[in-house]
């Protein structure tokens, strides 16, 4: 069976940690990047099967990312999970839909951290279907 591969952009080292310790590695190989920059070149170079992408990073967050991915014609059929603790820091908070909206894209999707690790692995299964 071939594992699908997931690509983790996130500025916190403990997320990568977190993300590949709820998802099953068996069924899943991962990619790490720290940054929007080097989440966008391995995009391009490696190709996933899934981002799971933070909002808030140093030089080029997440949705700047994907908005460049969308521009350059990368994001063509690539599901995403937007990852925020915006809400947890600042009461603010994003829905699903407006993430939809704001990138018309089906395969975008958006979750508040902390996960709850429940929704975050049915979510993933769901976009790897």
């Amino acid at each position: 069976m071939n594992k699908k591969r997931i690509l983790i952009v996130d500025d916190e080292q403990d997320m990568h940690v977190l993300i590949e310790n709820l998802l099953d590695n068996d069924r899943y190989e991962f990619g790490a990047a720290m940054n929007g920059e080097e989440g966008y070149n391995m995009i391009v170079s490696a190709k996933p099967d899934l981002v799971i992408l933070d909002v808030q990073m140093p030089k080029m967050d997440g949705f700047e990312m994907f908005k460049k991915l969308i521009a350059d014609k990368k994001a063509t059929g690539l599901p995403v999970i937007f990852l925020t603790g915006i809400a947890e820091k600042r009461g603010a908070h994003f829905k699903e839909e407006d993430v939809k909206k704001h990138f018309n894209n089906d395969l975008v999707s958006y979750m508040e951290k902390p996960l709850d690790p429940d929704k975050f692995i049915d979510l993933v299964d769901k976009k790897l279907l």
